[in-house]
């Protein structure tokens, strides 16, 4: 997808920044040494050949006067870090980091190099394979999530953003979704609800965040396309980029995009029943994302108008939840 954030080279930019982290090493002397991912939303991403054969994956931030929103302040600096720290637990599959570069010496971005996984996306995959399969990978997925929130932190919140942390879950989700308001404002973005009908349900559910205690890992980015799969397992997960220090409940598998009910996801994961609390964070981390991502489209310049109108669909379902099941006093 083409995306206003995405910070594309030349041939020439790239062989610098393999020279770089590999030891003077060249490309591959073919037109396939470098090759662009498009299908993600946000950054650049290339696979590369090196000349010895080696295919290792690119992928460069956003350049330096690109508009992006609060959340998404130094986000690689924390996606690197992020897979350095999971790779302790080897029940999760996340590739190696080679080479990282932060200095804009050779890249006016930060940049690293990771290993290329076998295999292909879930994404790309999805719609050939037989439903005994897709229901094992997903149950897969699920346990791979629960060890990524296995991590413990010290606060709630972003890494790469101090204003967006708090000592409370109650305290750092509310100024998360504040920044994403603000982020909104700034660019003029016109929902269907005005921005304190939006602030008022939010506080309406909020004491149901202070059930939250321990802030866990969160991937929150964890949909199909950023699972490798070969031979009918999971074999990778990828884009850390996007972590926080939250609850758990904010994944991706708890949303309501992968079928009604308790899901194979759900089953692996271990979370098969949900408290009324519970249910309302769910719909308040809905809300949250579907919010990110119609203001996303302000910041991005998206060639489609694919997600504009799923986010906003997405709003009006959570929202009417969310207003639906408010319990005064």
């Amino acid at each position: 997808m083409k995306s206003k954030t995405k910070n594309t080279k030349t041939r020439a930019q790239i062989e610098a920044m393999v020279a770089r982290a590999f030891g003077g090493m060249a490309l591959a002397d073919d037109e396939g040494a470098v090759y662009e991912l498009k299908d993600g939303w946000f950054n650049a991403v290339y696979s590369i050949r090196l000349a010895n054969g080696q295919e290792v994956i690119l992928k460069i931030a956003p350049p330096p006067d690109a508009e992006v929103m609060s959340y998404e302040k130094n986000i690689m600096a924390t996606e690197v870090a992020t897979m350095r720290l999971v790779r302790q637990n080897p029940a999760i599959p996340v590739p190696n980091i080679y080479f990282c570069d932060d200095t804009h010496e050779v890249c006016d971005a930060d940049y690293f190099f990771m290993e290329k996984l076998a295999g292909d996306t879930l994404a790309h995959m999805r719609a050939r394979l037989p439903a005994a399969t897709l229901a094992t990978l997903e149950y897969q997925i699920g346990t791979i999530i629960r060890e990524i929130n296995s991590f413990r932190g010290t606060y709630f919140g972003y890494e790469g953003n101090p204003d967006l942390r708090a000592s409370t879950w109650k305290e750092a989700f509310i100024r998360i979704m504040d920044a994403v308001l603000e982020d909104a404002a700034r660019k003029r973005v016109t929902f269907d609800y005005s921005y304190d009908e939006i602030r008022d349900v939010v506080w309406k559910h909020a004491a149901a965040l202070e059930e939250v205690t321990i802030p866990c890992l969160v991937h929150w980015d964890a949909w199909d396309a950023n699972f490798f799969v070969q031979q009918g397992r999971i074999v990778g997960i990828i884009d850390f980029e996007r972590v926080l220090w939250a609850d758990p409940l904010m994944e991706a598998q708890f949303r309501p995009f992968f079928g009604d009910g308790i899901t194979n996801s759900m089953r692996g994961y271990g979370k098969t029943s949900f408290t009324f609390a519970e249910k309302q964070r769910c719909y308040l981390y809905s809300l949250h994302l579907a919010l990110v991502m119609h203001t996303e489209c302000y910041y991005r310049n998206y060639d489609t108008d694919e997600i504009f109108n799923f986010s906003k669909g997405f709003i009006a379902r959570s929202m009417a939840w969310l207003r639906a099941n408010y319990v005064y006093g």
